[in-house]
């Protein structure tokens, strides 16, 4: 599917008081809830099969941000994704794979059969 994206969602939240702090932990965790990782300190990366997946979460994103707050939205392709380069140290890392996909239903020959349905 050429639709398939990354988002990566990066900010910078003040932390300086204890509201702040709070904001900046409610943002994060919200971005948690809606399936974001975290990436990085201050990058969290969400994949989705299609394009049009950003819609509905980009104004919960945008609502969100605590008062001087700033935060980025940015759509990568899949193989943008595949492609960039990781480092930790002086070590490369290989790139990041997209998540595997939510099983639904347990092919296991453990799990009962068809007659359990019935």
């Amino acid at each position: 599917m050429a639709d398939q994206m990354w988002v990566l969602v990066m900010f910078d939240l003040p932390v300086k008081t204890k509201m702040q702090r709070r904001a900046a932990s409610r943002y994060r965790n919200m971005l948690l809830d809606m399936g974001f990782s975290m990436s990085q300190l201050s990058v969290y990366s969400k994949y989705l099969i299609n394009g049009t997946g950003l819609l509905p979460i980009l104004p919960a994103i945008k609502a969100s941000v605590p008062p001087d707050g700033e935060v980025r939205v940015i759509r990568l392709t899949d193989d943008q994704w595949a492609g960039m380069y990781r480092f930790y140290g002086e070590r490369q890392l290989g790139g990041e794979s997209k998540p595997t996909q939510l099983a639904l239903f347990d092919d296991d020959e453990n799990s009962g059969s068809d007659d359990d349905f019935l």
